[in-house]
């Protein structure tokens, strides 16, 4: 039988809280005692040592980081114009039981394929003899087939767009959903037009939903090995591809550098989204 958590013995909780933090936080620290190591003839030297974060940056794969952190941000910034107006739409918009579901449903169709199925549709699209490129030559557009529209920053920035679309509506649609319609009344009755409601009611009641869709876009979007493989075509080196690249040479060391550096990158990242939210419920509260 299933006990309310008041119930359940405290050093239940202490337990639960040890395994949790043990199974999350080991794979992490092994990552940073392996970045502070070298490594000589494919042996680590158990010595500590910075060696591994000047090669990093000698190497010139901060590029890399630079590149994916830029890539993400873009991606999650369309993401968050195209999903808040859908997602409002949803949950204050449209009366509908059977529209609601329907739309929520359909955003779950993409999880059933894989990701490499649904990226690879877009080498046909954007490639030189597409129907994109001969739709633009044929409205007279352009002269001759644009070859930057595949294997570049555009054609992943565009293929990462469709499967990160969800895990931003979702969050956005409980956060929209969960808003009081007497809210929204009492400021239609007070006089606010739609825009100053939404930007001063809406906007910071569903600030916590707006963070979900950040981190569950942004962060996984970091390290998608799929779409820009696909898509860059060996043009746009993400950091999953350097990552890869490091591992395939045992270069470790090197490796766990990388990926502690974005670590830090993105707990940094987040705990600046986290005090902004902080900071404007205070503000909403004061």
């Amino acid at each position: 039988m299933f006990r309310p958590p008041t119930q359940v013995d405290p050093k239940g909780h202490g337990s639960f809280v040890l395994i949790w933090s043990f199974a999350a936080l080991l794979p992490v620290l092994g990552l940073v005692l392996w970045s502070v190591l070298s490594m000589q003839n494919f042996r680590l030297v158990w010595e500590p040592s910075l060696q591994a974060y000047y090669d990093v940056l000698a190497s010139g794969r901060w590029e890399v980081t630079v590149r994916t952190l830029r890539i993400a941000a873009i991606v999650t910034l369309i993401e968050i114009v195209l999903a808040v107006p859908f997602a409002l739409w949803i949950a204050k918009g449209t009366r509908s039981v059977a529209v609601r579901t329907t739309c929520l449903g359909l955003l779950t169709i993409p999880f059933f394929l894989s990701l490499a199925s649904r990226t690879i549709v877009w080498r046909g699209i954007l490639g030189l003899n597409g129907p994109l490129n001969a739709v633009l030559m044929h409205l007279g557009i352009v002269d001759q087939p644009l070859d930057w529209l595949l294997f570049s920053e555009f054609s992943v920035v565009l293929g990462l767009i469709g499967p990160y679309f969800p895990p931003m509506v979702f969050p956005l649609f409980l956060a929209f959903a969960l808003i009081d319609d007497e809210v929204l009344e009492a400021s239609k009755d007070l006089g606010a037009p739609p825009s100053f409601t939404f930007l001063h009611v809406i906007l910071p009641l569903a600030m916590p939903g707006l963070g979900a869709g950040i981190v569950f876009t942004f962060v996984p979007m970091i390290g998608d090995p799929v779409v820009p493989a696909l898509l860059g075509g060996g043009n746009v080196i993400v950091l999953s591809a350097s990552v890869q690249s490091l591992l395939r040479i045992l270069n470790y060391t090197v490796a766990a550098a990388l990926s502690v550096l974005m670590l830090m990158i993105l707990v940094a990242i987040i705990g600046a989204a986290s005090a902004l939210s902080a900071r404007m419920a205070r503000g909403r509260l004061a």
